[in-house]
């Protein structure tokens, strides 16, 4: 289905964004394409649950282009990377792929789909068997230890491939990627690090490639000459030994003629935080390699890399580097992101913050469906703004950082007359405070959008500059009151710890008043000590803004392990950074007193030492900030004024977990009976 082009204001603002695609028999109607992302939403038999398909179709009605479904089996158990994957290896799977197509297409997207064998990638707890792979060497360190193919089981993942790339053709897609990148199995055979073999799939480039350059001929002979057939690469592998860019030229000679898109990622497993972009990387700056391989070959080159703003992927476009704008997370985060840049509603826009946190984080380290940091609802959207109180509701919240923002903004935009109140003169609160560590600043579009978006109501009332006291908030007749004063640092009653933390002309600091003096700490740091107490992700992002500047960082951590709460990019990029600036770990060991210019720490064995530093931190985590919830609950006790304590206020956690509870005050409401 060719959707309607519709002709609307910022198509000539980002002519190139806009421009349609063809390749072969397939035409995109824009430059948009959503990554395949994997999500967890499948159900145990690998077959499409509803909220999977609702999730695609809201990207699909967002308006982009072509949209390519996360990886899919070809070859259950031994192929299967995910807790729950879809598949494609039988003919059952079909009749759900086509309603998927079917739902996307209602919308004039167009569809991929991405068939991939995981290879060493899998764990022999979820597939029953030990796995397969090139050589027997995990596709990362720490991963299993897998079995080497045989010739004849080259054959049949072969055959499995354009078996799965036939049915992808008759379920209604409208193209077909093969997975060849990121350290799943055909990755394992592309790259060095991970193929040993010494017979005619291993050795020399072409050797390497062979089992791709079979996968693309079989793929192609069952979807004859009219089907697109992209395919993904880790272009260049990011580590030592792997694959450069150079290389992945190389050996693409062997199977690109077949090949109409390349889909140009880059990163092994061993690498994730540069396969799936860590926050503080540049938007689009992977462009250059796509740029590399479109010059090498004159083939249609997809780019990626913590794209978020229209303008990078216009010029991204324009300069030539690419023909197609590959976002992931973006869609996560909005997936109406392409309909706002096409209004010219890019201040609407909810940017991605990079925080890899619901995505991946739940995902590939918990194990759980995914979610996102500032999306709450990846399914249904903006779906309850068709909800509208059916009687008067008073709703006054307590505090403007993100959860709060949440809980008003929903609450007006389903009718209520909202009150917000912020004791600071500005609105944002700890996330607006965090994007001032530069590693750390997409943070602060999370609080620019909740902002924007607040302002835009006439039914909300906004407040900063002034303490919630009960007075205030009795006055304006609320019917609920949503506390959401979110969290303080944590000091236990640790000798001279009070005394001395965050006072001034002293160089002991939390994290909260190292962000207040960030601009006063020498840049060249060279020969200065540095200690942090906790290695937590506080703990790390101070040694994060210290260690490069040639500080000699020291992280005293209780547990056993630093960083242990971490999502696996985040917990990646910290490994290396650790390593890079030799910074000393002194795990199993916790804070006993502080001085002037020393940490007196003891080991869990009782062993006691003297930490020197010429500036000292404390990042022991965060606590509830209450300071007018009890006095609320007396004032309104007995009556129908319903309290609802969010976020931080309710336990120190993350922003995931506040936004989620400030869109939750719809179940508020219809529990009162106000929806």
């Amino acid at each position: 289905m060719q959707a309607e082009r519709r002709e609307r204001p910022m198509q000539a603002a980002y002519p190139h964004i806009f421009e349609p695609f063809t390749v072969r028999h397939m035409t995109a109607k824009n430059r948009i394409v959503m990554a395949p992302m994997g999500t967890n939403f499948a159900k145990c038999s690998g077959e499409l649950s509803e909220e999977h398909i609702a999730y695609y179709e809201q990207r699909a009605k967002g308006g982009t282009g072509i949209i390519i479904l996360e990886n899919v089996d070809i070859d259950y158990p031994q192929g299967s990377n995910g807790t729950t994957q879809l598949r494609i290896d039988r003919d059952t799977f079909m009749p759900r792929l086509y309603e998927l197509c079917e739902a996307v297409h209602r919308h004039g997207a167009c569809i991929a789909v991405q068939i991939n064998h995981a290879g060493a990638a899998t764990m022999e707890r979820r597939i029953g068997c030990q796995p397969i792979s090139a050589s027997d060497i995990p596709s990362k360190a720490g991963g299993e230890v897998p079995r080497p193919m045989t010739v004849e089981e080259i054959k049949h993942v072969v055959k499995k491939f354009g078996e799965a790339a036939k049915r992808a053709q008759a379920c209604g897609f409208d193209a077909v990627e093969i997975h060849a990148g990121h350290s799943y199995l055909l990755s394992q055979f592309l790259s060095p690090l991970t193929n040993h073999r010494e017979d005619e799939y291993g050795g020399s480039p072409e050797n390497r490639a062979r089992i791709v350059t079979e996968v693309v001929q079989e793929v192609r002979a069952q979807v004859g000459p009219f089907f697109p057939i992209f395919i993904r690469l880790s272009a260049d592998e990011l580590m030592e030994g792997g694959n450069t860019l150079e290389d992945c030229i190389e050996y693409l000679q062997y199977f690109q003629e077949e090949v109409d898109v390349f889909d140009v990622s880059a990163g092994l497993a061993g690498a994730i935080q540069l396969q799936i972009d860590i926050d503080y990387k540049p938007d689009g700056w992977r462009a250059y390699m796509a740029r590399a391989l479109k010059d090498a070959y004159g083939k249609p080159c997809i780019t990626m890399g913590n794209i978020r703003k229209p303008q990078v992927a216009e010029d991204i476009l324009a300069r030539g580097d690419a023909d197609l704008i590959g976002m992931g997370r973006g869609l996560i985060a909005d997936p109406y992101w392409v309909n706002k840049v096409e209004d010219g509603r890019i201040e609407d826009i909810r940017t991605c913050i990079s925080c890899n946190i619901g995505c991946a984080g739940h995902r590939i380290g918990l194990n759980q469906p995914m979610r996102c940091t500032v999306n709450p609802d990846l399914f249904h959207d903006d779906a309850y703004r068709e909800m509208q109180v059916k009687k008067p509701c008073n709703v006054v919240v307590i505090g403007g950082g993100t959860t709060g923002l949440e809980a008003a903004c929903t609450a007006a935009e389903v009718g209520c007359t909202t009150f917000l109140i912020e004791e600071k003169d500005e609105l944002g609160g700890l996330a607006a405070t965090i994007s001032r560590i530069p590693e750390k600043d997409r943070i602060m579009d999370f609080p620019r959008y909740l902002i924007t978006r607040a302002k835009k109501l006439h039914n909300l009332f906004i407040f900063t500059g002034k303490p919630a006291t009960v007075d205030f908030v009795r006055s304006l007749n609320p019917d609920i009151v949503v506390n959401s004063t979110g969290s303080n640092p944590t000091l236990p009653p640790i000798t001279g710890l009070k005394y001395r933390v965050d006072k001034h002309g002293t160089r002991v600091a939390t994290a909260l008043k190292m962000i207040e003096r960030i601009n006063g700490y020498p840049q060249d740091m060279t020969g200065m000590k540095v200690a942090i107490i906790g290695g937590g992700a506080t703990g790390l992002d101070i040694m994060s803004l210290f260690a490069p500047r040639g500080a000699e960082v020291t992280i005293i951590e209780r547990s056993p392990a630093i960083g242990a709460g971490l999502d696996p990019v985040t917990k990646s990029d910290t490994a290396n950074k650790l390593a890079k600036y030799n910074v000393k770990q002194m795990t199993r060991t916790a804070l006993q007193e502080v001085r002037d210019d020393e940490f007196v720490v003891e080991t869990l064995e009782g062993e006691k030492m003297v930490v020197p530093f010429d500036y000292g931190f404390v990042a022991l985590g965060m606590r509830s900030n209450n300071p007018v919830l009890a006095a609320l609950q007396e004032a309104f006790a007995g009556t129908n004024v319903v309290l609802y304590n969010i976020g931080d206020s309710k336990r120190a956690r993350q922003i995931i977990h506040g936004t989620m509870e400030g869109r939750d005050i719809i179940s508020v409401l219809q529990r009162h009976q106000f929806l």
